[in-house]
């Protein structure tokens, strides 16, 4: 019999204070594999200053040590003393989680009102994260000099070195990365350069430079583009031959009556480009943050392009009957530099490679498709020549989906009647949601896009098939519609299954986000875990992530419209508050909804959330690993009738660790 572990009590809260957060758990605030982000982070305070417009050179070294520094000519990091912390303000930005100068995004006169820093823990990580920091601030008529050592303690405390000129300021920031928090302690060298390079084409008034030290004497590079992205656009196109001109563009919110969503200063800059070969260049920066993995404001601009190209089409009669335009045959050979401007931007993950702000889809097609629209109907024969190669990539795709669609077995599959189909017949486009219930059914039919997604809806929990024979399996009508529906038949682990007639690249588990649509999404993933392998194995299976929680934001005054946030759980609920408060939000001044269930929202809020491919957040289902032997076992200790002693153990063990929804 197990033994049962011992109390729990107030001395088992332990409280990570200062620094301790980032060394107890490095991997949420830095990408581990070299300290790259930690010397981004210094790069982007010296960058914020340019983009204030008081910093006119930035230049980061990088030194045969292993250290590297970032100096900027801007005002320079205050060093009166914090009324509160009662230490230098230098120090509290190096040593203090969630301090700054960037939180009042809603007074126009704050000293960060567009940045790429959002919650004051940028260089936090930087100091943490480091076997030395060295600080130098010029300011006030004088040079004052910072030390940290042993991963953020104040080695020397802030001293007055000595007098400089009463117009000489700016800071300086040095640090050698503690090895023992990355795989490689070394700085990859491409990447800042090609991070510097972008910096100085959205900064054309900055200077960037980078010196690199070899046999103690540096070597330098600098990067400065006054004609801003048309200099820069052309040197990353360079070698292509586009089929136009390049279309540039530049708009921002002037003053608020201009929109009700937005704010004064927030848009967008743009450059884009059509080639017919060669690969292209697709690069998207948020407060000149690059987000490598592109985000909410790429959507935007591929949703406001292509409704700009498809109208010229239908208006010109180019197109041909029953060919089909969508988005992907405009985007396939377009080269684009994007760069956002957003007061309150919200990134996966303190390493920002990826932008998830909902409002950033409206206000990238907002921004680019008037200016689009009016640009391809004054140059006619771009236009004309941008709109031909679109339709011959639509030509190409239609083509290749007919050569798949006659490889298929000529027999008429019989699908089941609760499928609500979608009217494309690509594969590689289509999505099904696997819904709970016919209620959350009902409103993912009206929310989805009919055009590529489908909706299959069970009723109640499925059963349990862990331990279910292929012989029996298809006698419950559930898992039968299921098979039928996505067009693959059941398979083992190791078998060559045949995937050709898969109706659906992505097939997406849709549950509530409680306790009863955590159980279903276990029964579902079990049974594509056992019984249809393949799908796992080659990606083609999803869990959607429905939020918990609504928050009505009202209106901070003509700075900041009202706002909708969702938030996935209470932990995502309590950060939002959080930053709610730091934006200048009242306590209690939101509110919040729980949703009871998916059947409660209704279309427009279900579609913006959960099935917006733009606005979404779905998990792909993989196997751990290289080999699916330890997601096994997993499987077998939870699903297998036989192990219930196994499964009580288990949870006598590890219970406490679960965050159970109990409200």
């Amino acid at each position: 019999m197990a033994t049962k572990s011992r109390a729990y009590n107030a001395e088992d809260i332990e409280i990570l204070e200062d620094l301790s957060p980032i060394l107890h758990r490095p991997g949420m605030y830095t990408d581990p594999v070299n300290p790259n982000h930690a010397l981004v982070e210094a790069i982007d305070n010296a960058s914020d200053e340019g983009l204030a417009g008081f910093a006119t050179n930035v230049a980061v070294a990088l030194y045969e040590d292993g250290s590297a520094s970032v100096e900027d000519d801007g005002r320079g990091i205050p060093v009166d003393i914090h009324p509160r912390k009662k230490v230098p303000a230098v120090q509290v930005i190096f040593t203090t989680l969630h301090s700054g100068g960037k939180f009042r995004k809603t007074d126009k006169d704050a000293v960060y009102r567009i940045a790429g820093g959002l919650h004051g823990v940028g260089v936090c990580v930087t100091n943490a994260l480091a076997s030395r920091l060295e600080v130098e601030v010029k300011r006030d008529g004088a040079l004052h000099r910072l030390v940290f050592a042993d991963n953020g303690k104040v080695k020397e405390p802030l001293r007055k070195v000595r007098s400089v000129g009463a117009r000489e300021t700016g800071t300086r920031v040095r640090f050698w990365p503690d090895p023992k928090y990355f795989d490689s302690p070394k700085i990859a060298l491409p990447e800042i350069a090609a991070l510097l390079r972008a910096k100085a084409m959205l900064l054309p008034g900055v200077h960037f430079s980078l010196g690199v030290e070899k046999h103690g004497k540096i070597e330098t590079q600098t990067w400065h583009f006054p004609e801003g992205i048309k200099g820069y656009f052309a040197g990353a196109i360079a070698g292509r031959s586009p089929v136009a001109e390049p279309f540039f563009g530049e708009r921002y919110i002037a003053a608020q009556s201009e929109s009700d969503s937005f704010a004064e200063g927030e848009g967008a800059l743009w450059a884009i480009a059509w080639t017919p070969e060669d690969e292209v260049v697709a690069e998207a920066y948020v407060n000149m943050i690059p987000t490598r993995l592109g985000g909410t404001h790429v959507s935007g601009l591929r949703e406001g392009v292509y409704h700009a190209i498809k109208n010229f089409i239908d208006h010109h009669a180019m197109g041909q009957r029953g060919l089909k335009i969508v988005p992907e045959d405009v985007w396939s050979r377009a080269s684009y530099v994007l760069a956002v401007k957003m007061l309150d931007p919200q990134f996966k993950g303190q390493v920002k490679n990826e932008l998830l702000s909902r409002d950033a889809v409206k206000l990238v097609a907002q921004m680019v498709r008037d200016p689009f629209e009016l640009w391809l109907n004054q140059y006619l024969d771009d236009a004309k020549a941008i709109a031909e190669l679109v339709l011959r990539q639509a030509m190409e795709r239609t083509r290749a989906a007919q050569k798949v669609e006659r490889r298929k077995s000529s027999g008429i599959a019989v699908l089941p009647g609760k499928l609500t189909d979608c009217a494309s017949d690509d594969p590689e486009r289509n999505e099904l949601f696997i819904v709970e219930g016919d209620s959350a059914g009902g409103s993912a039919k009206q929310a989805r896009d009919k055009e590529f997604q489908a909706v299959l809806p069970l009723k109640g929990k499925p059963k349990n098939t862990w331990q279910d024979s292929p012989d029996t399996l298809y006698a419950n009508k559930e898992i039968e519609a299921i098979a039928l529906a996505i067009g693959v038949d059941h398979h083992k682990a190791g078998d060559a299954a045949d995937l050709s007639g898969l109706r659906y690249r992505k097939i997406i588990v849709l549950a509530d986000a409680d306790v009863d649509g955590a159980h279903i999404q276990v029964l579902l993933l079990a049974l594509f875990f056992r019984h249809f392998p393949k799908l796992v194995e080659n990606g083609h299976v999803f869990v959607a992530q429905p939020p918990l929680y609504r928050i009505d934001v009202p209106s901070l005054g003509r700075g900041k419209p009202a706002r909708k946030l969702y938030a996935l759980d209470r932990q995502e609920l309590e950060a939002i508050e959080e930053k709610l408060l730091d934006e200048g939000v009242k306590e209690g001044g939101w509110t919040v909804s729980r949703f009871k269930g998916l059947g409660e929202m209704s279309p427009e809020q279900l579609w913006e959330t959960t099935l917006s491919p733009d606005t979404r957040r779905i998990l792909p289902v993989r196997f751990e690993g290289a080999a699916p032997d330890e997601d096994r076992s997993i499987f077998e200790m939870m699903m297998a009738r036989e192990n219930a002693q196994q499964r009580r153990e288990w949870m006598e063990t590890y219970g406490n660790l679960v965050d159970a929804d109990i409200s």
